[in-house]
């Protein structure tokens, strides 16, 4: 698993101090300093690949003027068998190192040597991860939302599992509550709406109104006629609702496979009902003191829990006060847990049941304040909820066409659905442009942008570098000229500032997978692609590559086909094909 820029970096902090040691005992430095010194990546190569700040760090233990520091340890470098050809004095004292060669073809190498698997470190510490993404609810169509949500989240999970998190990725169905009622009633206004006319049964104003209920009450009608008509209506729900599902859930998992996402267990809301688990989660918050009883309901003292929350987190008393805090009821005074008991439950059965160090949950902005409450009450069981749940907001999608927002979806009436938008347009564009901002920032969805094929459209433009390097290599197979091993590539010859850019770019990959999981933002390894396609392209159009002498041909061949394999890594990160034609 290689970081070549964290190993560049380190190196310098091990040279740099090994030529003070060396300083040091010629006595030309006083012995035994400690100092810390920051190593910088300068965006202006003329100032070196890595500039270190040893010499002005120094300055005070080792009384002496940063370029008379800096002095001594470049007359002290060593640099034979290093990553770096030459170190320079610039400046107040900065020491900048330049990279050579030797640096350059072990990027090649370690990308050959680990191929698809390139890019993975262990800074996730095998850290068991939970992502549960989409979660929607099972009464109608998959929608935008979900679309942008599923890409996030499965994207999210590759990328922590590359980073070296045991990664799980998990869909939570509410087929239980309120939603599930309303369901019901909506199927059985269109079904009875069948059986005695739509004048004669009137359809409830807080009902489900897309084209999809009706289908499936036209459904249950042509299966079972008027047979249910005379049911007790709590049995004909119960019927109606179990029908709806066993329809709307396998077809959420059919589109969501044609998006390109598996989940590794679809978890139902139920099974915390059925089992009794949400009543004992109740029962533990009771036992803790959390709760209390009015007006024949059970309510979290939600408001507690947060203030101390927010009191551990370094908000003062009167930061605290000005919050608008309030409590939640658990047990409605019918004797039916609410959807945050439930959620609480679900939750306990993440962190303490199934043993996840992490629970990762994206949702809509607009539960927003639903997460500290959360967060607040897994704190209240002991389950350190404060830290072990975090919850990925995820900004609205916009979708354009000709310039103007899309609103209407052309069969549910009043949302767009994922498979409406799969029929427009391929998974390919759709994943990418779902990913190509941070979760943080409202996207803009451009329908005419995402069937376009030239450069103007990124997933075009990425996916179009991979099959030009795969013509490329096709082409000069045919006339004899393979891609070398990195052992056999002379990295000296590869010299062009288009060469050793491109080659900085591929060594980037991995801290790009290690920064998308740290900040959960895989919207990141989307913008690298795109500038790892842009220094291909600028490489290619400047180095020549058939014709050449055959150690310069072999050499940018070999460059042309790792720059392949890491646009082919990164896309299958994202879960976009990377096709060998276009």
């Amino acid at each position: 698993m290689s970081n070549m820029i964290q190993a560049a970096r380190a190196q310098v902090a091990q040279l740099t101090q090994q030529a003070y040691e060396k300083a040091a005992q010629a006595g030309l430095l006083p012995e035994g300093a400690q100092v810390k010194a920051t190593i910088e990546i300068p965006k202006d190569t003329a100032h070196g690949d890595y500039a270190s700040s040893f010499a002005m760090a120094g300055a005070k233990a080792l009384h002496k003027a940063p370029r008379a520091i800096a002095q001594a340890i470049v007359d002290n470098l060593e640099l034979e068998g290093s990553y770096f050809q030459k170190v320079e004095i610039a400046g107040p004292g900065f020491l900048n190192f330049t990279l050579g060669p030797r640096w350059y073809g072990e990027v090649l190498s370690a990308v050959e040597q680990e191929g698809a698997e390139y890019g993975a470190n262990t800074e996730g510490n095998g850290e068991k991860v939970m992502v549960e993404f989409v979660s929607a609810n099972p009464t109608g169509p998959m929608h935008m939302g979900n679309a942008r949500g599923g890409v996030l989240g499965d994207t999210l999970a590759n990328v922590l599992k590359r980073d070296g998190c045991d990664t799980w990725k998990e869909f939570y169905v509410n087929d239980a509550g309120n939603q599930i009622h309303k369901f019901a009633v909506s199927i059985n206004a269109r079904y009875m709406q069948l059986i005695v006319g739509e004048e004669n049964f009137p359809f409830p104003e807080e009902g489900y109104h897309g084209d999809d209920i009706k289908e499936l009450a036209k459904a249950i009608y042509e299966k079972h006629g008027d047979s249910w008509k005379d049911l007790p209506e709590e049995e004909r729900l119960d019927k109606l609702a179990e029908y709806g599902l066993s329809v709307n859930i396998p077809r959420m998992e059919s589109d969501l496979k044609r998006y390109g996402i598996v989940y590794d267990q679809w978890f139902f809301e139920s099974s915390l009902h059925n089992s009794g688990y949400v009543a004992e989660t109740v029962e533990l918050l009771e036992k803790k003191g959390w709760t209390y009883e009015k007006d024949g309901a059970l309510w979290l003292n939600t408001t507690k829990l947060l203030k101390e929350k927010f009191m551990r987190e370094g908000k003062t008393q009167e930061q605290v006060d000005k919050l608008d805090l309030k409590d939640d009821v658990l047990r409605r005074g019918n004797g039916f847990y609410t959807y945050f008991a439930a959620d609480i439950a679900y939750h306990r059965n993440k962190l303490e049941v199934r043993g996840f160090d992490k629970a990762i949950n994206i949702w809509g902005a607009d539960h927003h304040g639903h997460v500290a409450r959360l967060q607040a009450a897994l704190d209240g069981l002991g389950l350190d909820g404060s830290h072990r749940l975090v919850v990925v907001l995820m900004q609205l999608v916009n979708l354009m066409q000709d310039g103007k927002p899309v609103r209407m979806s052309k069969r549910s009436g009043k949302t767009i659905a994922l498979h409406d938008l799969l029929d427009e347009i391929s998974v390919d564009a759709a994943r990418y442009f779902f990913n190509s901002r941070a979760s943080t920032s409202p996207l803009d969805f451009d329908l005419d942008l995402a069937v376009r094929e030239d450069s103007e459209n990124p997933v075009y433009y990425v996916q179009y570098a991979h099959a030009r390097i795969c013509s490329l290599i096709a082409r000069l197979a045919e006339e004899g000229a393979q891609v070398p091993q990195a052992n056999d590539v002379d990295a000296a010859v590869l010299n062009t500032p288009e060469e050793l850019a491109l080659i900085k770019a591929l060594a980037q990959f991995p801290e790009e997978i290690h920064l998308a999981a740290r900040d959960y933002d895989p919207s990141r390894i989307n913008r690298y692609l795109v500038a790892l396609a842009g220094d291909f392209h600028r490489f290619y159009n400047a180095c020549r590559i058939k014709g050449e002498e055959p150690q310069v041909l072999g050499a940018r061949l070999k460059l042309a086909d790792t720059v392949r394999s890491v646009l082919a890594n990164g896309m299958g990160l994202l879960g976009v094909s990377a096709p060998e034609k276009m």
